[in-house]
């Protein structure tokens, strides 16, 4: 038998202690793949200061995925698009081997797809009732551009994506074919593909997922066969295929910034982003708030919703009518009890 505690409410669903323990882990994991070379020390504080809002945020979620509902949101051909490109980006040749590859890691398949699913139906919420709201306009771009010269005053600096084939360790007899697959690969570029996305379904680079992504690099932090290369070169400019050690290697110049400031055409998406998540985040909240005053929300006394909803008690109850078989045997639930706060929500 398998206590299942419930710390909070939300119209009729609940959130448990396995899914605060769920979302522990994930913001673990996604600690350790932001930084891959912090100490553990350091992924455990990046850790520390999100845990806070861990029970916020589950509510939060909880009240999208219903409104998602509400609105008749069907994102199930987005999940098997998102599940056939992260088979494509490990090199898997079928979505039965990606099941296994997730089962292997401990992960029960059905609750990955249910998470990708729940993070799209956000993702759609948020984009229809918050982002198609938010407006910015050329007059607030340049008034940031000329009130912040500072931020676009740079040296000279290239913006790289790569699509890498990995040789190392294969034989002889593979290199041929490897060659070929690089050569394949720029010849599409030339042809107008998509550079990111083919670094994604055919890079063995560790960027793949990230579209080739390599980030931004000055004079001085690049091989110097490479530096000598790439910072010649313009916007969107391609390498040829670049034989490495480990590897054969196709660069692309995603921007190229002159020393000095920036012009405004240079900088403007980049100013269009910074005022765009500005503006979401207090729009979110506010939305987030008139969805908590729209529903019925309760959590347990002993556990903190940094949103401030006021908390009732938990009465026990008998387990009959709730409990349900899984995996680890028989699990009940600590339920709230049937009485409702009338004090409204607030975020």
């Amino acid at each position: 038998m398998v206590i299942e505690e419930v710390v909070a409410r939300v119209n009729n669903e609940i959130i448990t202690t396995s899914d605060l323990q769920h979302m522990r882990d994930s913001l673990m994991e996604d600690a350790r793949q932001s930084c891959t070379g912090c100490t553990p020390e350091q992924i455990q504080a990046a850790l520390d200061a999100r845990q806070p809002d861990m029970l916020r945020d589950l509510i939060d979620q909880s009240l999208m995925v219903q409104r998602a509902k509400d609105m008749d949101i069907n994102v199930e051909a987005d999940v098997v698009k998102k599940l056939d490109e992260i088979r494509q980006e490990n090199h898997l040749a079928s979505m039965e081997e990606l099941e296994s590859k997730i089962e292997a890691a401990g992960v029960d398949y059905e609750d990955y797809k249910n998470d990708i699913r729940t993070q799209l139906l956000v993702q759609e919420v948020i984009r229809r009732e918050v982002g198609v709201h938010i407006i910015i306009d050329h007059e607030e771009v340049l008034k940031y551009y000329q009130d912040h010269p500072d931020e676009f005053t740079r040296p000279e600096q290239v913006v790289l994506r790569e699509i890498f084939i990995n040789t190392d360790k294969k034989d002889a007899a593979e290199i041929p074919a490897l060659r070929k697959k690089a050569d394949s690969m720029l010849e599409r570029v030339h042809n107008g593909d998509d550079f990111g996305e083919l670094a994604k379904h055919f890079s063995d680079g560790g960027t793949a997922a990230q579209g080739g992504e390599l980030g931004t690099f000055q004079r001085g932090q690049l091989a110097p066969d490479i530096e000598e290369q790439v910072f010649k070169m313009n916007r969107n400019d391609v390498t040829g295929v670049i034989e490495t050690k480990t590897g054969f290697l196709i660069l692309q110049v995603e921007q190229h910034y002159a020393a000095g400031l920036q012009p405004l055409d240079k900088v403007e998406v980049e100013i269009n982003n910074k005022l765009y998540m500005q503006k979401m985040e207090p729009a979110l909240r506010d939305y987030l708030k008139q969805l908590r005053q729209d529903s019925y929300v309760e959590v347990k006394p002993g556990y903190v919703d940094t949103a401030a909803v006021p908390s009732t008690g938990i009465t026990e109850v008998t387990p009959a009518p709730d409990t349900t078989k899984t995996k680890k045997g028989m699990k009940r639930f600590l339920l709230f009890g049937k009485r409702r706060n009338t004090t409204s929500s607030s975020s």
